[in-house]
């Protein structure tokens, strides 16, 4: 069995330096030659602790603060982004032009039968090729959605299309929409204005 060695052999606590007379006055006139990162007014003087060393203090005080680059970064304001556009109706009389074939369609989307992401996919992709080919006038077809039988529903993409072009990322592709003559395939359908890209 091992004895505790004799007290005289154990070792002491370490104890913490206190600043010479010297050393103070050096820090001191180091901590007037600094200039602080930001203009607030500061407090009293904190004198540094008598146990604490100088190169400590300036390590804790460098952690503290921010670098003047990140600190000019966080107080410029966020640049606001412009909203879209409202909508607008299709006039009266461009409807009743297109209705009667007077004024051309440029094109046609069909999302019968997609899932409700690929159609919305499918109608993005499709107003933003429009935007730029300069079209004016597109027919987006929905579909009426089931009717008859037991599992009769409304149409899915018939209630979520009129929404989807209501959202900022349709809005600033086209002007309005409306819904479709009979014709063209009545309450199925939409007629779209599109929005020319500049």
């Amino acid at each position: 069995m091992k004895r505790p060695p004799p007290p005289e052999t154990m070792p002491s606590p370490r104890r913490k330096r206190a600043l010479s007379s010297e050393e103070r006055v050096l820090w001191e006139s180091v901590a007037k030659s600094i200039k602080p990162l930001h203009k607030k007014p500061r407090a009293d003087k904190a004198e540094p602790l008598e146990d604490e060393p100088p190169a400590a203090s300036a390590k804790s005080e460098k952690r503290s603060s921010r670098p003047p680059a990140l600190s000019q970064e966080l107080k410029t304001p966020a640049v606001k982004a412009t909203a879209p556009p409202p909508l607008a109706p299709i006039g009266r009389r461009e409807r009743s032009q297109i209705s009667r074939g007077r004024k051309d369609i440029d094109a046609r989307l069909d999302l019968h039968g997609m899932t409700q992401t690929r159609a919305h996919r499918a109608l993005l992709n499709f107003l933003r090729t429009s935007s730029e080919d300069g079209m004016t006038f597109v027919l987006v077809i929905t579909g009426k959605g089931r009717t008859v039988g037991p599992d009769s529903e409304r149409g899915v993409l018939r209630r979520q299309v009129p929404e989807w072009l209501s959202l900022p990322e349709f809005r600033s592709l086209i002007v309005g929409f409306e819904q479709a003559h009979i014709g063209h395939g009545g309450d199925g359908a939409l007629y779209v204005r599109v929005r020319r890209a500049r």
